[in-house]
């Protein structure tokens, strides 16, 4: 099993140098910083704007191999290189915006599985009875809607829920208020979680949902659970004792990938709700042609996806005694 999870890891180790390369060489060559510096008023000298550049690593008369040659010795040394907004190392920004995007993003993702699982198992179970039927006609109208309309919408039913209050019970942007303090700033920011939270729960259920059901159904008709049933277990305990956790192990690597990228990809609800975090960091910096940023963006999620990965492969082995004994 070490050695299974060892080789996995250096696997996986590869593909994030990969990626996190890939993303800095093709940053290079279709982002363009000295635009970021070009059109201020008033102008600023060619000499100042070639500093800046130097400063970045993103001078474009320096040939591209030997910009990587000195991006990676600093990315050794955990160096991601100047943000392209002023003097501040791009790691600094990365640890503020971490932050944001965790508190945002591990709530709703949990919380989006265990409902996406309970709904398809139980879908599964009564297939073709009334819960089945409206759960798979709101799972696919909500992964028809675009994620924009999703998140509007849910902010339309949080305006009218604190129209009908009399006050702002669940406030529909920013992640606090520095005016409060003590338990008014912890309650403010609760508050303030709820509205994306339910977003990314619907975006989650309905996805995970789809996938439980047909898991379960591939299980309900198995040999093992009649097998079960016949030495005397009930159809429940036959259900969650056999049929659940086998229906599990195809979901642990849909589970923990999806949690991997869903940290950089909740782009819409960070920006409809106001939330400076890794999504939001990822748009600024293309929009400032940040090659540094842009790669030091990739090599984070490369590692979540590898955080994920492994936990994957933990889950998988736990799950499923073949992996433990192969």
């Amino acid at each position: 099993m070490l050695k299974f999870l060892a080789r996995r890891f250096v696997n996986y180790l590869i593909l994030v140098f990969i990626a996190t390369s890939l993303a800095y060489l093709l940053g290079s060559i279709t982002l363009h910083p000295e635009h970021f510096y070009q059109g201020r008023n008033p102008p600023l000298p060619a000499a100042t704007i070639k500093a800046n550049l130097a400063l970045h690593n993103a001078d474009p008369s320096t040939p591209i191999w030997g910009r990587y040659g000195h991006w990676l010795k600093g990315v050794v040394r955990g160096d991601f290189g100047v943000a392209i907004r002023g003097t501040e190392p791009v790691r600094t920004e990365i640890g503020r915006r971490v932050g944001v995007s965790l508190r945002l993003l591990i709530i709703g993702s949990i919380l989006g599985a265990i409902i996406g699982v309970l709904v398809g198992v139980f879908g599964a179970v009564r297939q073709r009875k009334l819960f089945d039927s409206s759960s798979t006609v709101v799972s696919y109208i909500l992964l028809a809607m675009p994620t924009v309309v999703i998140i509007i919408l849910v902010q339309t039913v949080f305006y009218r829920i604190n129209v009908a209050s009399g006050h702002v019970t669940f406030p529909l942007v920013n992640e606090y208020d520095s005016n409060l303090s003590g338990f008014a700033y912890w309650s403010d920011r609760l508050r303030r979680l709820v509205p994306p939270t339910v977003a990314l729960v619907l975006f989650g259920a309905s996805f995970y949902s789809r996938y439980q059901r047909s898991a379960m159904l591939d299980v309900l008709g198995s040999d093992f659970l009649r097998t079960a049933r016949a030495k005397g277990l009930t159809k429940r305990q036959a259900l969650f004792k056999h049929g659940v956790r086998t229906a599990l192990i195809p979901m642990t690597t849909f589970f923990a990938y999806s949690f991997g990228l869903l940290l950089t990809g909740a782009l819409f609800t960070e920006r409809l709700f106001n939330w400076y975090g890794m999504g939001s960091y990822l748009i600024e910096s293309i929009q400032n042609n940040d090659v540094n940023a842009v790669s030091a963006v990739t090599c984070f999620t490369a590692v979540l996806v590898l955080i994920s990965g492994m936990l994957s492969d933990v889950l998988y082995a736990a799950l499923d005694p073949r992996v433990r004994t192969s």
